[in-house]
């Protein structure tokens, strides 16, 4: 069992999504299947964002760089992404990271019949914090995004933990964060496509 654990806040220590992810992926050690934790922080190491001389070929060390997150995407079985709202939607560099894993002929592909995606069999777990209310709002720009990138990739898997509010109060934030906790999947065998 390969997992992938992806952190976006910038927030550090204090990072609700950080907190989160660290618990979603914490029980995952205990299964019984070996799990192998793959860890990237796109604070602490961000991905470049896509430029021409990258989609060219022409810039090699962005080419390394794009090879590898989309090999580690490929080969998670499980990816664990921290998701925190800025301003209604996700970090530049989550958005990067999607930008090197949405590839044409490796995650997804174009038939006469539409497209199709690629990456299916895999189960995707996000932790969304945010200061205000979005969920099922349309000022939240997160889960949908999210559910079809990965919809579009193949994966349908997908369980989205949210602690929502957390700027009203402190009161505000350790209920969200408590109610986050709470929701959190348990490790389960991936039941994976014939």
């Amino acid at each position: 069992m390969n997992l992938l654990h992806i952190d976006s806040s910038v927030s550090g220590a204090g990072s609700i999504t950080r907190a989160l992810t660290a618990a979603i992926v914490a029980p995952w050690h205990d299964c019984p299947e070996s799990t192998r934790v793959v860890y990237r922080d796109l604070d602490a190491a961000p991905i470049a964002h896509l430029h021409g001389a990258a989609l060219a070929g022409k810039d090699s060390a962005a080419a390394a760089e794009a090879e590898n997150a989309l090999q580690e995407f490929l080969d998670a079985d499980v990816i664990v992404l921290g998701a925190p709202m800025y301003n209604f939607g996700i970090p530049s560099t989550l958005k990067a990271w999607i930008d090197r894993i949405a590839v044409a002929g490796k995650t997804f592909r174009y038939t006469s019949e539409g497209p199709e995606g690629l990456a299916g069999g895999k189960r995707v777990i996000v932790a969304v914090g945010s200061g205000g209310q979005h969920a099922g709002a349309p000022s939240d720009f997160i889960e949908p995004y999210l559910r079809l990138v990965f919809g579009f990739l193949g994966i349908n898997d997908i369980h989205f933990v949210r602690a929502e509010g957390v700027a009203l109060s402190a009161q505000h934030r350790e209920q969200a964060l408590a109610a986050a906790r709470a929701s959190i999947p348990t490790p389960a065998p991936l039941r994976l496509a014939a």
